[in-house]
């Protein structure tokens, strides 16, 4: 995918409210991590959705909603660790079966809650809804295919290759442009993995931009974020996919320029994303 490639493949057009920009749902942030459910939540705001809700560990919910003012936040109930419990999940009914986009696994620490939250999750999401998994969402997944089965071709899926191996269920993988197709079909999930996309019927696409730099704490939320903004908006799954690695990896090209090839933080890449939309947009 090129610049003048994903202008062939525009958008939606950007809805004049913000419900018609889309709604979406940030599930994550434990007490020890909240700040990836933070950058999740700000990467969709940046992509163009218009209006964020976090649910997030109670401990650090108030300091969230100070942090993102944009936000709704709603606390979510947590064991002595500070991990999200699995079982708090009806909290966010409301908000699960009014979301066009929910992202799960940003900032969760703990693979038995998290694997609880998710199967507790998937029911109470709407119709229409689009799910994106991320980090220890991934983690627990090859246990849960029977759980997401209802979302084949409503579920993207973020892994790094560490990930990747795991939802493979094989020691190591080095190989995204590999393993990425496999996922997607294993999954019934639109898939982007260092770069590389694919969709369970075959569809592949490989973005060639971006730097190592990307490979720094917390960048992950951001992608994840990203393609979840986009997805709200009402892109399909794979464009938001295509877009949504394309705007992180760009961003990423762009501070590389200004600050160095590494060094630059995953926050820095939230400032950039629009600018990047709105280039590939003239």
């Amino acid at each position: 995918m090129t610049p003048s490639s994903l202008r062939g493949w525009p958008l939606p057009d950007v809805a004049d409210s913000k419900y018609g920009r889309g709604q979406v749902l940030v599930v994550g942030g434990a007490r020890r991590t909240p700040g990836g459910a933070l950058l999740a939540g700000l990467a969709a705001l940046r992509a163009g959705a218009g209006r964020l809700t976090l649910g997030v560990a109670e401990s650090v919910a108030v300091a969230l909603a100070v942090a993102v003012p944009e936000s709704g936040v709603r606390g979510l109930p947590e064991n002595d660790a500070g991990s999200v419990h699995g079982a708090g999940v009806d909290r966010l009914a409301d908000d699960l079966g009014s979301a066009d986009t929910v992202l799960v696994g940003a900032g969760l620490d703990d693979p038995d809650e998290t694997g609880a939250l998710l199967r507790t999750l998937v029911p109470l999401l709407g119709e229409d809804t689009t799910l994106v998994l991320d980090a220890y969402a991934l983690g627990v997944l090859v246990e849960l295919r029977d759980a997401v089965e209802p979302l084949r071709g409503r579920l993207v899926l973020t892994p790094n290759l560490a990930e990747a191996a795991r939802l493979l269920e094989q020691d190591d993988v080095d190989d995204a442009a590999r393993a990425a197709p496999e996922i997607a079909r294993r999954y019934g999930a639109v898939v982007s993995c260092y770069g590389e996309i694919a969709d369970p019927d075959g569809g592949r696409w490989q973005i060639s931009t971006g730097y190592g730099g990307l490979a720094t704490s917390g960048s992950g939320d951001v992608l994840a974020g990203a393609i979840t903004g986009l997805l709200a908006r009402g892109a399909s799954p794979a464009q938001a996919a295509c877009w949504g690695t394309h705007l992180h990896a760009a961003a990423g090209d762009r501070l590389a320029a200004r600050v160095g090839p590494t060094g630059f933080l995953a926050r820095e890449l939230l400032d950039e994303l629009p600018v990047v939309l709105a280039e590939l947009s003239a």
